[in-house]
């Protein structure tokens, strides 16, 4: 299975990038991770792999925990679901015609986060659920 990480906008501070990319270094340790950044809502489902489940992070999405979002990767995981792509929206959020193309609808905070921070906190909860999953001790 391959994660995708798709955001509208450019993450301009090098200190959260430089976390987000220690994040998925980790991940790439046992899974395929990709991010990317895209100018407009409308670039986000561009160059998808065939048959990716899309989740929306949105405020108005479910609030799982770490042991539900575990739960979701695991199966996905089993089930042999080719690519999973997470779409972050920029300051506007998603546009409803994305987020009409989506599986499921995340929220990662009853807060609301700005799109670069919602970008790290994903990744160090997928990173986390890898870890889980593995068995492994969660590397701080």
């Amino acid at each position: 299975m391959k994660i995708v990480i798709r955001a509208v906008g450019k993450m301009r501070d090098r200190r959260l990038d430089s976390v987000c990319e220690e994040y998925c270094a980790r991940i790439r340790r046992h899974v395929p991770v990709e991010i990317g950044e895209v100018e407009e809502d409308a670039a986000l489902l561009r160059g998808l792999p065939a048959g990716t489940e899309i989740v929306a992070l949105e405020p108005g999405g479910d609030a799982w925990t770490t042991t539900e979002f575990t739960k979701y990767l695991e199966k996905r995981m089993v089930q042999g679901t080719r690519a999973i792509a997470f779409l972050i929206g920029g300051a506007d959020g998603l546009g409803v015609g994305t987020v009409g193309q989506a599986k499921r609808r995340l929220s990662l905070s009853p807060l609301t986060l700005p799109h670069r921070l919602a970008r790290v906190l994903l990744c160090e909860q997928i990173y986390r659920a890898i870890s889980i999953i593995r068995g492994e001790p969660y590397n701080r």
